[in-house]
């Protein structure tokens, strides 16, 4: 199993370590509700070093960017970030991403831990048809690259701290090459909790250093190290999607809500367009939608939908006791016909059928 730079602080912390994507992964510290509401009220620090991290670089980076991704590539410009997928040329999603622009021939994608490998499979083999060298022009750098989340409304606040280079008042989705604490980093303000801050990319070699600053400018804050089940709260309050439970290979994104990231503009011509755009104008037969549990019950993950009659119409694919709304949420993938604001729906749980409606997300509101 592998560790990341800062495991060694995460078992001095006392966290409590479980396996995840092949790593020895953090998954709370003094408590999930603890860690979830610090984020939320304050900020906390996540080691999200297990994600992937791919260059593409030269004269036939955007070009390959922009077909294997669903997003629109040309509307980046140097310094800024876009949310995006991998279709996979079957109607599903290899995985969700983040495109960071860093000029005209360079491009970074991160990816998610799970999926480096099927990811790296599938931008490989399309690289080779475009003309692109693999290990040159696509470059896999995941084991080289840590990677901090520091979130919540605090966060750049704290961070200001450790760079000279003004940082709080950068936009969303943005990033900027800077010297952090004394090490060159990259610094960006995205995340994946709804709480704001930033994300920061460093060297393995300067781990040590870079946690221990963001740890010493972030104590008077109140910051606290959060781990993969905050991670996992934060995110399902806000809807985001995660890879495995609301996309996967044969979700497509107009299933997943995300027709957003899913650009038909003209020269767009990624992968699977086609497809997409003939779902976006005809509609789809399933739909993921949010629901809130009206009976007692925590949803879970493959948990079978029905309607009012007893009928299947679907599987859950997230849920949890929402800490910040002190009730139980979730998401399904349901017949699209149910996935209206306010429909009556009910989740098998444990033999029982228990009420729940659908509901607009984000479920948690600031």
């Amino acid at each position: 199993m592998k560790e990341t730079p800062f495991t060694k602080f995460h078992i001095a912390l006392g966290a409590k370590m479980v396996p995840f994507a092949g790593f020895n992964m953090p998954v709370q510290y003094e408590g999930l509700i603890t860690e979830h509401v610090n984020v939320r009220e304050k900020l906390g620090v996540f080691d999200v070093s297990h994600m992937g991290e791919v260059w593409v670089k030269g004269p036939k980076a955007f070009d390959f960017v922009q077909y294997v991704t669903t997003n629109d590539v040309a509307v980046l410009t140097d310094g800024k970030i876009q949310y995006s997928c991998f279709p996979n040329g079957k109607g599903g999603i290899v995985d969700d991403l983040l495109v960071y622009r860093i000029d005209s021939e360079t491009y970074l994608l991160v990816i998610n831990a799970a999926n480096i490998e099927k990811d790296w499979a599938h931008l490989s083999a399309i690289a080779k048809e475009k003309g692109l060298e693999v290990g040159k022009e696509l470059y896999n750098a995941s084991d080289e690259i840590a990677q901090l989340a520091v979130q919540g409304p605090l966060a750049l606040k704290a961070m200001q701290e450790c760079t000279d280079t003004p940082v709080e008042d950068m936009e969303y989705y943005t990033f900027k090459k800077l010297t952090f604490a004394g090490c060159e980093v990259i610094f960006s303000t995205t995340g994946y909790t709804g709480a704001g801050g930033c994300e920061i990319y460093l060297a393995n070699k300067d781990a040590d250093t870079i946690w221990n600053a963001v740890m010493n400018a972030g104590e008077k804050y109140g910051l606290k190290p959060a781990g993969l089940g905050a991670r996992d709260t934060l995110r399902l309050e806000m809807g985001f999607c995660l890879y495995g439970h609301e996309i996967n290979d044969e979700i497509s994104p107009i299933e997943a809500g995300l027709g957003w990231i899913t650009k038909f503009t003209d020269g767009n011509n990624f992968l699977d367009r086609n497809r997409f755009e003939e779902q976006k104008a005809n509609g789809v037969a399933r739909k993921i939608a949010g629901f809130e549990m009206v009976d007692r019950g925590i949803p879970r993950q493959d948990y079978e939908v029905f309607d009012a009659e007893g009928n299947k119409i679907g599987t859950v694919c997230s849920g949890t006791q929402a800490p910040s709304l002190n009730k139980a949420v979730g998401t399904a993938l349901i017949k699209a016909a149910f996935a209206k604001p306010d429909n009556e729906i009910y989740i098998g749980v444990r033999d029982k059928m228990l009420k729940a409606k659908v509901v607009k997300m984000p479920f948690y509101k600031k």
